[in-house]
């Protein structure tokens, strides 16, 4: 069942949501008419709008024994897995999307997604909540785009939220855009990224000469107690956590450790990167055979702030993200496919792939 801090999240996103689809849009589409000369029908024809529910059984149960107080017992449950999927789509299908699936649920791996133009030219768009747990870990996921496609040039803006992957920033980008052929074209141009500052370590005024961290200060700070005489250990709210040094450091320190740097990077302002990006696409399609290829590259970076990530880095570095997807048709019977993307940005990487061989008997 939801929480209701999960409906209350659900439903202040959708609020956002809806926000950004009429506003955005309504920009993009028509940026020489006033609101009222908008035309909804043909903005949205074409998409689709999909909510779903999915669910299934996360690891099983596991026993876990102690004999700090005698042989006990007890049971460690991971409750179910789910995915809330909310979303509105418009993106023409490349030539080798499955088509076979009568509805959306928002668990399809569109890989096309991430390329940096589309089956067609004009205006596409995608906005997608996703509410999910997985092995007990709740996670919130987000991805929207709107991207505008001409033979000269290419204008998208791109909010991507990963929970899994601990990624989140919002990107906008304008690019030129040149064409040499139908199959292939190449782009250059400037990407804006809003974000938390990826270049900020809470940490680091806790490390000591010898590079290791002063983890028992730290946590008094925050609020822990520990009598070293009887060997206990006290959270902030005064729950005994742990009875020994070993619990303390490979349990409970973690743990400090995880929600201080979270609650410290939160508390500061998102930032603005400024990058250089080049890229190109290529597709090509028959049906026996097909090749989907697309990279952007951000070799070079503005970012000024006091958090900056060159600093951090100790010089420029290297974003970028591309994706892959080959099909061959080898007769009536086998065919073969390999399909990925893969992202670098702030060093984090987020990727996904899978290859296989079918067969078809008569």
């Amino acid at each position: 069942m939801l929480t209701k801090v999960l409906a209350q999240k659900i439903y202040k996103n959708m609020k956002k949501l809806i926000i950004i689809i009429c506003v955005i849009l309504a920009a993009c589409s028509t940026p020489k008419k006033c609101c009222a000369q908008v035309d909804f029908k043909k903005i949205f024809k074409f998409s689709t709008f999909y909510a779903s529910v999915n669910g299934g059984n996360s690891i099983s149960d596991v026993e876990v024994f102690s004999v700090t107080d005698g042989l006990e017992t007890f049971t460690l449950e991971t409750p179910y897995d789910y995915n809330l999927a909310l979303g509105v789509r418009k993106i023409a299908r490349f030539g080798y999307e499955n088509k076979a699936k009568t509805f959306y649920d928002g668990t399809e791996d569109s890989w096309s997604d991430g390329a940096n133009i589309g089956k067609v030219s004009g205006l596409e768009f995608l906005f997608e909540l996703d509410y999910k747990r997985q092995q007990g870990i709740d996670y919130l996921d987000q991805h929207h785009f709107v991207r505008y496609v001409n033979d000269k040039y290419i204008i998208k803006g791109e909010y991507l939220e990963d929970g899994f992957a601990d990624i989140k920033y919002f990107e906008t980008s304008e690019r030129y855009r040149y064409k040499v052929n139908d199959k292939l074209s190449f782009n250059a141009g400037a990407v804006q990224r809003l974000s938390e500052p990826y270049g900020y370590d809470p940490l680091a005024e806790w490390i000591l000469d010898n590079g290791n961290i002063h983890y028992t200060y730290l946590a008094l700070q925050e609020g822990y107690n520990v009598n070293v005489a009887a060997s206990e250990y006290f959270s902030p709210d005064g729950e005994l956590v742990a009875t020994s040094k070993e619990v303390w450091e490979e349990v409970v320190i973690p743990t400090m450790l995880a929600d201080y740097t979270s609650r410290k990077r939160s508390e500061l302002d998102n930032t603005i990167l400024h990058s250089i990006v080049i890229g190109f696409d290529y597709y090509r399609y028959t049906k026996s055979f097909w090749s989907h290829v697309w990279a952007s590259v951000m070799p070079f970076h503005i970012d000024n702030g006091e958090f900056s990530y060159e600093k951090y880095n100790d010089g420029q570095w290297l974003d970028y993200n591309g994706g892959l997807i080959l099909g061959y048709k080898v007769n009536k019977h086998l065919g073969t496919f390999v399909e990925g993307k893969y992202n670098k940005y702030w060093n984090r990487e987020w990727y996904d792939f899978k290859f296989g061989v079918n067969y078809v008997i008569f």
